[in-house]
């Protein structure tokens, strides 16, 4: 099921790929409080704490996405080799769609899908426009 919106950001992240210098993978990082020194997680590993082998559309060193389909619903995957990578790409997000945000990483899918999946994956679930001082999130 392709729709306008998946649509949409799989053009932004490719967008942004083009766009991005290269730089190195980190440490893997869970989301949580305690995230130095640890290394970001992959699509992969990401993709399999929600039951998920993904297909991945993108591959490159600063920005990895995979394509998911679960009993919980479709969403893609994203990992960026630096939260600053991150933090670029949700700023040219489609502010109307919510993302399930954590280190180096973002989940983006339907509002259900990301309530269905946010406990397994421990991410704060942004509801809108995060570059607003009224930006929701949800726990």
């Amino acid at each position: 099921m392709t729709t306008f919106p998946r649509l949409a950001a799989f053009a932004l992240l490719a967008g942004l790929v083009a766009a991005c210098s290269s730089a190195g993978w980190g440490d893997y990082v869970a989301a949580g409080k305690d995230q130095k020194n640890v290394k970001p997680l992959t699509v992969e590993q990401l993709s399999t704490m929600v039951g998920c082998k993904p297909k991945m559309q993108v591959e490159a060193s600063e920005l990895r996405t995979g394509y998911c389909k679960t009993s919980d619903g479709e969403f893609f995957v994203n990992t960026f080799a630096t939260e600053a990578l991150k933090d670029e790409w949700m700023d040219r997000a489609p502010e109307y769609n919510p993302h399930l945000v954590g280190p180096q990483w973002t989940v983006l899918g339907p509002l259900k899908v990301l309530k269905a999946l946010q406990e397994r994956l421990n991410g704060d679930l942004h509801l809108t426009d995060h570059r607003t001082s009224q930006m929701q999130t949800a726990n």
